[in-house]
């Protein structure tokens, strides 16, 4: 099975209060089709994240590509783990 992440913008009034959610999604399906798991949350508001790691290396693991946005919140929650790790050791 082909299967992609990306974000999927949700909540009321999304132009004032966007809310994204971390999703895998059938290639072969449209573009607004149900996803098959999500990975976590993020707003921009509040610049709060939440990644399931453990299940998103299992989907990159099983082929499962990257969209650009996705990546990029990958990469700064990866980053924010990280440094919160290093500073509580």
């Amino acid at each position: 099975m082909a299967a992609y992440i990306r974000l999927r913008r949700i909540g009321k009034n999304p132009k004032k209060k966007p809310y994204f959610r971390l999703a895998v999604y059938d290639q072969r399906q449209g573009r607004d089709s149900r996803s098959i798991e999500e990975l976590g949350y993020y707003n921009p508001v509040s610049d709060t994240k939440k990644v399931h790691l453990e299940r998103l290396e299992y989907w990159l693991k099983h082929g499962a590509q990257l969209s650009d946005a996705a990546r990029s919140l990958v990469k700064r929650y990866k980053k924010e783990v990280k440094n919160a790790a290093g500073t509580n050791a």
